[in-house]
């Protein structure tokens, strides 16, 4: 992926040749695609050479031509021409400041970690000292750990959005805020309470009276929020980690969710859906989020594109961090001309 913003006109990394051709263009394309796959999606050269249509030889000189243009550090660069036309279509269509998209070697690939390392790399680029930044949970997200440079940064505050659970499997929610705050050596703050409460009472109790104040207020001061999203199939995390009966999840999606942020249920057109598990969730308020500066939503997959449409609705990001694939099928589902 590119570093700093989008540019609508690409330059040639220090090095590069800077035949702009078509012939130059689609050499280029060719090359930094076997480089994502074999720096960032792990392939091997002979994987690469198969779903490219070239040669192995062919594959080693374009991954040692992309080392000695500079074009492979902890990331790479993102001037293959669909991606950047995808991009300007995702901040028309919803307002972005700016679009990360992440290329794929196959359409039926999984995303996630093409989209971790891209998250990755745009955290890397946000932090900084005197900052406090608030993070969601998820796939995605924890395949962004990876990714990020390891510093420390001064004065660093990192919230995590959502309370935790009792009965972890491959992760936790609080953990990607934990493990992260370790990389920069940065303060956590946590929710230290589970994600769901019985009921709206038990809610208002663990804020005003268990200790849990401060970390609400310090979100009020937020700089920052990385969220991802999270959808209304047999596959979601939010379904698989047992807070929500069968009965609940059928309940929501009567109610019209597409998917949640945080556990916060919304619909189609960003909107809370009408729900009494909307106010049991123990996380930083929406309302809080949609105020924060700097809102970064990175998700991607089969079966989230109604689920980011109505996350990208509600939330407003200043960007957003998701893949080809996904890009599109956004797009198509949004009646968005690109």
């Amino acid at each position: 992926m590119s570093e700093g913003n989008v540019t609508t006109k690409p330059e040639s990394p220090a090095g590069a040749p800077s035949d702009m051709s078509a012939t130059g263009r689609r050499s280029t394309r060719l090359r930094l695609r076997a480089a994502w796959m074999y720096y960032v999606e792990g392939l091997t050269q002979s994987a690469i050479a198969e779903a490219l249509g070239i040669g192995r030889v062919t594959v080693v000189r374009m991954l040692a031509d992309a080392r000695q243009f500079n074009e492979v550090k902890i990331s790479l660069s993102r001037e293959i021409a669909e991606l950047p036309r995808l991009e300007m279509g995702l901040q028309k269509a919803f307002g972005l400041r700016e679009a990360v998209v992440a290329p794929l070697s196959d359409p039926a690939a999984d995303p996630t970690a093409a989209i971790g390392a891209a998250t990755g790399q745009f955290i890397s680029d946000l932090i900084r000292p005197d900052m406090k930044i608030g993070f969601g949970w998820g796939r995605t997200l924890m395949r962004a750990l990876g990714f990020i440079d390891e510093k420390a940064v001064a004065n660093l505050s990192v919230i995590s959005l959502l309370g935790g659970i009792t009965k972890a499997k491959q992760y936790n929610p609080s953990e990607f805020a934990w493990q992260l705050s370790r990389l920069f050596q940065a303060d956590c703050h946590l929710i230290a309470a589970p994600a769901v409460v019985d009921s709206l009472e038990t809610k208002r109790a663990l804020i005003e009276r268990c200790g849990l104040a401060p970390v609400y207020n310090l979100a009020r001061d937020m700089d920052a929020v990385v969220l991802s999203v999270g959808e209304m199939t047999g596959d979601s995390t939010s379904l698989r980690f047992g807070f929500f009966s069968d009965a609940d999840w059928d309940s929501l999606v009567a109610a019209g969710a597409v998917g949640d942020v945080i556990y916060n249920f919304v619909d189609i057109e960003g909107r809370l859906v009408d729900h009494p598990i909307n106010s049991r969730v123990m996380s930083i308020p929406i309302e809080t989020l949609q105020a924060t500066p700097e809102r970064i939503l990175t998700s991607g997959g089969p079966g989230k594109t109604q689920a980011i449409i109505g996350a990208l609705r509600m939330l407003r990001p200043t960007a957003f961090i998701t893949d080809e694939v996904t890009a599109s099928a956004v797009l198509e589902a949004a009646g968005a001309t690109y």
